[in-house]
């Protein structure tokens, strides 16, 4: 599109994104290709029509996404906090959705902003479940080995995104596809997934307001991330065998 040719309609972007969407990683789950993709689409179109730059978009999701971290530990749990921290949460991480797909519609990324995106990644999955931490030591009364469920699973959160970013770098660096190359995948697997999805964690935050409840959630989905990584790991091990 050149300067002199006019700005398209909400729905002409939707639909120039649907057109130009890619498919989603192999391993994506549900929540993340089903719902917020598209959720990210929505805002994408709003974001171009705004004028957004990529980055502009990554930084407004940021915005959000930081905005619920402070809450979390800052404000007593309540309904009330929960449900604006898994709004933020939730919008945060569709505008992480929406920078890529802006970038489309402006024709192409940039290594910067790759970079930017994933260095907020970083700093979200390392402060969320410190977050949580603080905020349970702080408001909540409860067993010191309760305060032991927050670090662990902010351990796991950081060495599977490491894990990951470190797969596809070194993949990259000798031809070799990305583990989490686009192309599809069954719906049985999303679903087997979800688990592991950051979106399924943002909805949990619904619960902070009842702290029995909440913890019960929080501690099964950390299991499983656990799982998870215990078996990827190994893994990942064994097709970095094969690329060497």
């Amino acid at each position: 599109m050149t300067t002199t040719d006019p700005m398209p309609t909400l729905t002409e972007t939707l639909t120039r994104l649907r057109a130009a969407q890619k498919g989603h990683a192999r391993g994506a789950p549900a929540y993340s290709v089903y719902v917020n993709r598209r959720i990210g689409r929505v805002l994408a179109a709003i974001g171009y029509r705004l004028g957004l730059t990529p980055n502009q978009v990554t930084m407004v999701s940021a915005a959000h996404t930081f905005a619920g971290i402070v809450l979390l530990a800052t404000m007593p749990p309540s309904w009330w906090s929960g449900i604006v921290v898994a709004a933020l949460l939730v919008l945060g991480y569709a505008w992480d959705s929406a920078d890529g797909q802006v970038a489309r519609l402006r024709g192409g990324g940039s290594v910067a902003g790759e970079w930017l995106d994933h260095f907020v990644d970083a700093i979200k999955i390392a402060t969320l479940h410190l977050a949580v931490l603080i905020g349970l030591f702080r408001f909540g009364d409860l067993d010191e080995p309760v305060l032991l469920l927050p670090i662990g699973y902010s351990i796991v959160a950081t060495v599977t995104f490491f894990g990951m970013i470190l797969n596809d770098l070194l993949k990259g660096a000798r031809g070799v596809a990305s583990t989490h190359a686009r192309g599809g995948g069954t719906l049985g697997r999303s679903l087997l997934l979800v688990p592991t999805d950051f979106g399924l964690l943002c909805l949990v935050f619904l619960l902070w307001g009842a702290p029995p409840a909440f913890l019960t959630v929080y501690a099964a989905l950390f299991a499983a991330n656990t799982l998870f990584l215990c078996a990827a790991s190994v893994k990942w091990f064994r097709e970095m065998r094969r690329v060497g």
